[in-house]
């Protein structure tokens, strides 16, 4: 189940490194259908870390890139619903902080997983 969400979470991130480019290359917002698919495989492979957490023994570490990755999808939600939806630029800041702290809780998750899993 965690090495399931592990792949979302892979296929997340390299949704957002297009965003992120697009954002970064064209001082434009990415394309809503882009943001939708990228939210949509994030809170999938949330849910399958939170139904590995309740259901099976897991690292402690896993438990550290479940709340990283809560605040990302915090952060993602802000920059969907008050920048994207408004039809204002993303902040380049929080769009910085948003990647960082996914990325942190991705390393976080393939470490518990693959290697001391």
């Amino acid at each position: 189940m965690l090495q399931t969400a592990s792949i979302l979470f892979l296929i997340t991130a390299l949704g957002g490194l297009t965003m992120a480019v697009i954002r970064f290359s064209t001082k434009r917002n990415p394309p809503a259908w882009l943001a939708m698919l990228h939210g949509l495989l994030a809170a999938s492979g949330l849910t399958l870390v939170v139904y590995a957490l309740w259901t099976q023994p897991v690292p402690p570490m896993v438990l550290i890139a479940l709340v990283l990755f809560l605040l990302a999808a915090g952060g993602g939600a802000i920059l969907s619903l008050a920048f994207k939806w408004r039809q204002r630029l993303l902040p380049a800041w929080l769009v910085v902080v948003h990647a960082l702290v996914a990325a942190t809780a991705l390393v976080l998750l393939l470490f518990a997983v693959f290697v001391s899993g």
